[in-house]
């Protein structure tokens, strides 16, 4: 797949809340570090990651736009509730090596009423 096509199946599978599916996505040796957070590494943790974020919040990802420049692939995106940002995702052979989000973690917890951290 291309980068442009792993991040639209990656959509398909966020909006499905299928963090098992997800994580097919990543290589073995990924990292997903969304700025508000610490990286997370490995295929594993990344798992485990969507799945405790699937359980807080029903999030659903809608493109702005997705743009592709070579081996990464940049989607736009913004939610019903009105949080935009945007990601960054590096894909070799298919698969994501890594990926890189900003988006606004205070709106999202104040929006999905969770404690602020």
């Amino acid at each position: 797949m291309t980068p442009t096509e792993v991040v639209e199946e990656w959509v398909r599978r966020f909006n499905a809340a299928d963090a098992d599916g997800l994580a097919e996505l990543y290589r073995d040796d990924a990292i997903n570090h969304q700025v508000t957070q610490q990286p997370v590494e490995g295929r594993a943790a990344i798992q485990a990651m969507f799945q405790r974020e699937f359980a807080n919040a029903d999030m659903t990802c809608i493109v702005e736009a997705i743009h592709d420049a070579g081996d990464v692939a940049i989607l736009e995106w913004r939610d019903p509730l009105g949080l935009r940002g945007c990601g960054f995702f590096t894909v070799q052979d298919g698969r994501i090596a890594f990926q890189r989000g900003y988006w606004d973690k205070l709106s999202f917890l104040k929006m999905h009423g969770l404690p602020i951290e």
